[in-house]
């Protein structure tokens, strides 16, 4: 037997939707699933460090406009000011 992972969801009738179709198999095949499902603390933890990847790719755009502009800091610059202990 032949392992393969991959993402999906259950949708509201209980049917598994998966992310993509699997792919190098030939069809019709009888499978046996193991379904994983977080617990419900880890389906709410949030890292707090994961910027969502919509706001960086938001946020580079406006710095490469910027440094386009000339309305960057050169890096020589960026520390002036600051106290490093």
């Amino acid at each position: 037997m032949k392992a393969i992972e991959l993402t999906g969801k259950i949708d509201s009738h209980g049917n598994l939707v998966l992310d993509e179709p699997i792919q190098g198999t030939t069809y019709p095949h009888q499978v046996r699933v193991i379904v994983l499902v977080p617990e419900q603390e880890e389906a709410e933890e949030i890292d707090p460090n994961d910027t969502p990847t919509e706001e960086v790719k938001a946020s580079l755009r406006r710095a490469l406009e910027q440094a386009k502009m000339g309305q960057r800091l050169p890096l020589s610059q960026m520390w002036d000011g600051i106290d490093a202990e």
